[in-house]
């Protein structure tokens, strides 16, 4: 009765298949199967003690009530002076929002401002919401593939010949889930240079930016001009593992920002105030823990690379930042989510297939190194035994 009864636009709307695969592992491992998990984006480490203290500091201070929907001033104006800092952005409180999670603000960015049939340009592969949030609000997602043999980088030309009257926001991401690639500052120059004569916003999700291993990252928005025309995305799941905290943050323009405010009071009200708290103490306390993890994933990034290259069949760039490697398997002779599945199956290892990022995504798997290096060792093993049998 209730699928005839579904609104048309649940027929538009995708998912995440790195939870789908991750309730597809702990069934085995209720089989008594043992799984090495790198299919989850989550860092494996706990949150940072400074800031758990600063959450529990501020429930017994009394924030357990409701906050303004943009935030408590408080919290904004820290992140306004953390994006000053650190993305070389002059930031105001008031151009801040801050939401449970950065997902929120990627929606209600895209209900404000797509029209039916209005064109939204996106990374492909690339983070599965990108599309899914597109069609979901009637938008038409223009896929725009990032290739291994370009170093997982955009075609600029590709991108202008893409760009017509009904473009409204092209999506970027940097450093990039799946591939771990990194747009340069050159990269981030010509797609300005694309965009400053057109009625064209640049949504920049830029929640990995803290974890790039050799070069600085650089915000699209930090170019001349490019301020008033690009919406930041971020948040503190990454950097500070705080994934089920549920705090994010979005970057805006001005006039955009009582329209995403408006957005979220008929929606979600607001983020919890005790976890903006701990967000102050996330981005004004010791950087120490942050720090750690990024060390200890540039180790974990280098192995696990290390490993893929010497595995028959399969070959893997390094990426430039994230916590994932995106091998090629073409070498293997099946489609990517043909040897996901056998890896999953035959090795006990549960990885994503690159189409679950976007058809682009064929002839990679998707591998998260946010695990021990203990459990990156064992999961190389596994695969190479099971990769071994099929050649």
């Amino acid at each position: 009765m209730i699928n005839q009864m579904l609104a048309t636009r649940m027929q538009r709307l995708g998912t995440e298949r790195a939870f789908e695969v991750l309730a597809k592992a702990k069934a085995l491992e209720a089989q008594g199967k043992h799984i090495v998990h790198l299919e989850i984006g989550e860092p494996d480490f706990d949150t940072p003690r400074n800031i758990i203290d600063a959450a529990i500091r501020a429930l017994n201070d009394g924030y357990t009530h409701y906050t303004p929907a943009c935030g408590i001033q408080e919290a904004r104006q820290a992140v306004a002076s953390y994006v000053t800092k650190y993305k070389k952005v002059p930031a105001k409180a008031e151009e801040i929002v801050l939401m449970p999670g950065a997902k929120p603000l990627m929606l209600y960015t895209m209900l404000a401002l797509i029209n039916p049939g209005d064109e939204v340009i996106y990374p492909n592969p690339g983070y599965p919401i990108y599309e899914s949030a597109i069609n979901f609000v009637g938008g038409k997602a223009v896929p725009m593939p990032l290739l291994e043999e370009n170093d997982f980088k955009l075609d600029i030309d590709d991108l202008a010949r893409k760009i017509n009257e009904r473009t409204k926001l092209i999506i970027i991401n940097s450093p990039a889930n799946p591939t771990g690639g990194l747009l340069s500052r050159e990269n981030l120059e010509q797609i300005a240079d694309l965009v400053r004569d057109k009625n064209i916003l640049i949504m920049s999700d830029e929640i990995y930016d803290r974890l790039v291993y050799e070069d600085e990252p650089v915000s699209i928005a930090s170019l001349p001009g490019m301020k008033e025309r690009t919406i930041i995305l971020d948040g503190f799941s990454k950097t500070y593992a705080m994934t089920g905290w549920r705090l994010g943050y979005g970057v805006l323009p001005l006039d955009l920002v009582e329209h995403v405010a408006r957005l979220a009071i008929n929606t979600n009200s607001c983020a919890a105030a005790f976890t903006q708290m701990a967000g102050i103490e996330a981005l004004t306390g010791s950087q120490e823990g942050a720090e750690h993890m990024k060390a200890e994933f540039k180790k974990r990034r280098d192995i696990i690379v290390d490993g893929l290259n010497s595995i028959p069949g399969i070959s893997c760039r390094k990426p430039l930042g994230a916590f994932y490697a995106f091998p090629n398997i073409r070498a293997l002779g099946k489609s990517s989510s043909e040897i996901a599945n056998y890896i999953l199956e035959e090795a006990g290892v549960a990885v994503l297939s690159g189409t679950d990022f976007g058809e682009y995504g064929e002839g990679h798997l998707r591998l998260s190194y946010a695990n021990s290096i203990e459990n990156i060792q064992l999961a190389l093993e596994r695969i190479e035994t099971a990769v071994r049998k099929l050649r």
